[in-house]
């Protein structure tokens, strides 16, 4: 199964080792899942770990443990196809990847601008929560 997981899901299982997003990404360190990622959300999740409201929750090495774990292990995806989709133009280059990396699946917590689209091309579009139960 090829899944792209939205920065904000990754941030969240740093910050709570418990829930849906924790759940997924153990997940795919035990190997259920085939992550797709690319080089602006491997920027996009940087720079949002840097974030001091982010930083105090989180402990540099953890952040920089996951870092390095989604460079190492992860599917590098490196054309990314334009797509203007999204309501928030910051959102397209995740569904980019998900057409480019032919995902099965984009999670995300973003209601208002990608949960909204159910799907794109053969990408389903789903929450943390969704997701999360094909593995509890």
């Amino acid at each position: 199964m090829r899944v792209v997981v939205d920065t904000n899901i990754l941030v969240s299982a740093l910050m709570v080792q418990t829930g849906h997003p924790a759940t997924i990404y153990r997940a795919w360190r035990e190997g259920f899942v085939t992550l797709l990622i690319c080089a602006e959300q491997l920027d996009e999740l940087r720079a949002t770990l840097r974030k001091p409201a982010v930083a105090e929750r989180i402990q540099p090495y953890k952040a920089g443990r996951m870092v390095n774990q989604l460079k190492e292990l992860a599917e590098h995806v490196g054309r990314i196809p334009h797509v203007e989709r999204s309501p928030d133009p910051t959102g397209d280059f995740l569904l980019g990847l998900s057409e480019a990396g032919q995902s099965d699946y984009l999670v995300t917590g973003d209601k208002r601008e990608l949960l909204v689209l159910n799907r794109h091309h053969a990408t389903r579009i789903v929450s943390a929560k969704e997701f999360a139960a094909l593995f509890e």
